[in-house]
């Protein structure tokens, strides 16, 4: 590799020069932007105000919420409407489809929330074991194919799965959000090398989804060339969940920025901070 100056790469200070050039970018999902790379769940909160404040802490402006856990009646159930909580105009409601069992399931809860009104997004999660909530790729696949068909903006949870994620492309989901590890596990990146494959394939945003359970985690993702994360455990199990979702907010900024400025190359030896001080030292 051609050198400059005192053995640092050339390579590297062009690389370092077009990164400082680089205008942040937001994040793009189908139609529409975000400045925010975090999506936030809404289970597991002690109570829907602190929920609330929550979401408001944490920056984000897209939320997920469990069909199954949302009052569709239009009877304003005090104890079951989650969405008198979440102000649709500040945020886009992401309704999943947590419980369904197989794509059947699945499709009937998305049709069921838009037909209440919802968005036509879903966040499609079909896990039938009740053990580990792993996704199931045969259901989650043919589930995504009726629903694109059907004009859903689709966004799949699934295993860190590289060929499922390119399939799930092609039939034309907005996104693919492969596990980071299990679900509440806040495990971290255990999946790390196969998201690593399905970034470098991707022509949809990724978003890492499930097993964060550290700020530090949610970085980790970002500056590996993740899109977004959705956080919901690690935030609302906290012991302080509106500052944790303040932490998320930072981390997941800084990280944003990290990648964007270039992060540096890993090397396997050591390299000198002050070459020159070296050379004149020898001299």
């Amino acid at each position: 590799m051609e050198s400059y100056s005192f053995g640092f790469p050339l390579a590297c200070l062009v690389l370092r020069l077009h990164h400082r050039k680089t205008v942040s970018k937001p994040l793009t999902i189908a139609d529409r932007t975000f400045s925010s790379r975090l999506f936030l769940g809404t289970g597991k909160f002690s109570s829907n105000e602190i929920m609330r404040e929550s979401l408001d802490a944490s920056g984000c402006e897209i939320v997920t919420v469990a069909l199954r856990r949302a009052d569709l009646s239009g009877k304003k159930d005090p104890f079951a409407n989650i969405l008198d909580f979440i102000d649709p105009q500040k945020y886009l409601l992401l309704p999943n489809t947590s419980g369904a069992m197989n794509a059947e399931e699945a499709v009937r809860l998305a049709r069921l929330g838009a037909a209440s009104g919802l968005p036509r997004w879903v966040k499609l999660e079909i896990h039938p074991d009740p053990h580990y909530l792993l996704p199931d790729p045969i259901e989650t696949l043919a589930a995504a194919e009726i629903l694109v068909k059907e004009g859903f903006v689709v966004l799949p949870y699934i295993n860190a799965d590289p060929v499922l994620a390119r399939r799930l492309q092609d039939v034309g989901t907005a996104t693919v959000m492969p596990l980071g590890s299990p679900i509440g596990s806040n495990r971290g990146l255990d999946t790390r090398s196969q998201i690593e494959i399905i970034i470098k394939q991707a022509c949809v945003p990724v978003v890492v989804d499930a097993g964060i359970g550290a700020p530090s985690h949610a970085a980790e993702a970002l500056e590996m060339g993740a899109d977004a994360v959705l956080v919901n455990t690690a935030i609302a199990a906290a012991g302080d969940p509106v500052r944790m979702a303040r932490a998320f907010k930072n981390a997941i900024e800084a990280a944003r920025e990290a990648f964007e400025a270039g992060l540096p190359m890993r090397l396997d030896h050591a390299s000198a901070t002050s070459p020159l001080a070296a050379f004149l030292k020898s001299v």
